[in-house]
Formats: C-alpha cells, structure tokens, sequence
C-alpha cells in the first residue's frame, strides 16, 4: 500500500527499491489510492459549485487536480500511448516514438477528447441537483474503476514490451482474478450509488480496457507503463460518463 502511494500521488510516502512481488502487490492496491484522490476531485467539484463557480470551470479544476497529484504520470501515459499507436512501422518504431517525451497531434487530440470528457462529466454530475455526498462518491468510483485497469494490463501471459522500467517490473504480475474481483467488488458499489447505470459503467470500462490491452499488446508487442496511464484515464473518463448520463 505504502508503494502504491509513493507511485501513485505526489505525496511524500518513503518506500526502498521494491522487488517484482512488492511492485505486483502496489497494483493491486491501485484502486484504494484512485479512490482517495476521486473522493477529494469530487468534495472540489461540490464545494466548488456550492460557491457558484461555474460547472464545467469546477470540473476542469477537478481534472487539473488529479494530474497535479498523480504528477502527470497517467497523462503522460495516455499522451504517448496514442502516439505510439497513431504512428506507422514496427513496434520498435511506436516504442521509440513513444519515448522520445514529445506530444505529437494524436497525442493532443486523445487529451482533449478523454480529459474533455472527464471535465464535462464531472460539471454534469456538479450540476444536476445530487447530494455532495453523491458527487463525492462518484469521484471516488470512477478513479477506483480507471485504476482497477492497472491488473488487467498487466495481466500474466502479457510480456514487457521493452526492459526496463516501470513496464518490465510489473508486467505478468497479475493473476486475471484480480481485476475481475475488483470489478465485481465495485459494479456492486456503482449500483448502491447509481442502480444499473453504476455495474453498466464498470462492465463497459472493463471491455474498454480489455480492448485497449489486447490492441497495444499486439501493436507494441507487450505492455508498458504507459500504457497502464492510458488505462487509468480511459476507465476513469468512460465511468464519469455513464455517471453523467445517469444524472441527466
């Protein structure tokens, strides 16, 4: 859990360098830590409306808070992922695009569209009447599910697309259970909070992901940390949306 933290926030948690078992286990705890930083986008979104901030500005300050607590890592990582799968040639050549550190127009477009859909979520959720507490819950649901992805993208039977780094470290970590447990753990939280809207948004992030891990296994010829970014955002996205939809 300490390791999860450290990775995960900005928050100054000490942790030694971790072994393959102890970096496999920080996954697995991914959700607990989505969920504390979507609790306190949410309390940012409510407290922000209850003061007459515009929607859609208290989502965009939500969503830019997530980036500054999470350093950009998962930013970071969907921007260079749809790079590396929006250019042409081999998987060497998308990983190298990928590492140059560049934002080339995929990369813009990808956020724009999927921090855009966050932001917009959230100002719909912020505006349409629900109890704070709601608004805070759905925070915290959406980051748990976007984060619950880290396991299925490192899932065993899936390499490291390159050595070294966060990707060689984890990749295989995880046994196809895990995600499927926490899936399961909150589709019954999302219908507590939301009814058939709450399960839908899981299940239909948990197909999503699959997608997107399957396409980048098979284009990058593995998995990679950013990859894990771009998971996180896309789940996280996809469940505010379906939020949103239900609040409409």
């Amino acid at each position: 859990m300490a390791l999860a933290v450290s990775w995960l926030t900005v928050l100054p948690v000490r942790t030694g360098a971790p072994s393959r078992e102890v970096a496999g286990g920080a996954l697995r705890w991914a959700p607990v830590v989505g969920a504390g930083l979507g609790a306190v986008a949410g309390v940012l979104v409510w407290s922000a409306t209850a003061l007459g901030v515009p929607a859609l500005v208290a989502g965009l300050l939500a969503v830019g808070f997530l980036a500054l607590a999470t350093r950009g890592m998962h930013v970071d990582g969907l921007a260079d992922t749809a790079d590396g799968l929006g250019c042409y040639g081999p998987p060497e050549r998308a990983l190298a695009v990928m590492k140059d550190g560049g934002a080339g127009p995929f990369a813009v477009v990808t956020l724009l569209v999927v921090l855009g859909v966050q932001a917009a979520s959230l100002a719909g959720i912020g505006a349409s009447g629900v109890p704070g507490w709601w608004i805070v819950a759905a925070g915290a649901l959406a980051c748990a599910v976007g984060r619950t992805g880290f396991s299925l993208v490192a899932r065993r039977g899936v390499p490291a697309a390159r050595p070294g780094g966060l990707g060689a470290l984890v990749a295989q970590s995880q046994p196809a259970w895990v995600a499927v447990v926490w899936w399961v753990l909150l589709a019954g939280a999302g219908f507590v909070l939301a009814g058939w809207p709450g399960p839908v948004a899981v299940v239909l992030t948990g197909l999503l992901t699959f997608g997107l891990s399957a396409h980048t296994a098979r284009r990058f010829g593995g998995m990679s940390g950013d990859v894990l970014g771009a998971a996180a955002e896309l789940g996280t996205a996809t469940t505010l949306l379906v939020l949103a939809a239900a609040t409409a």
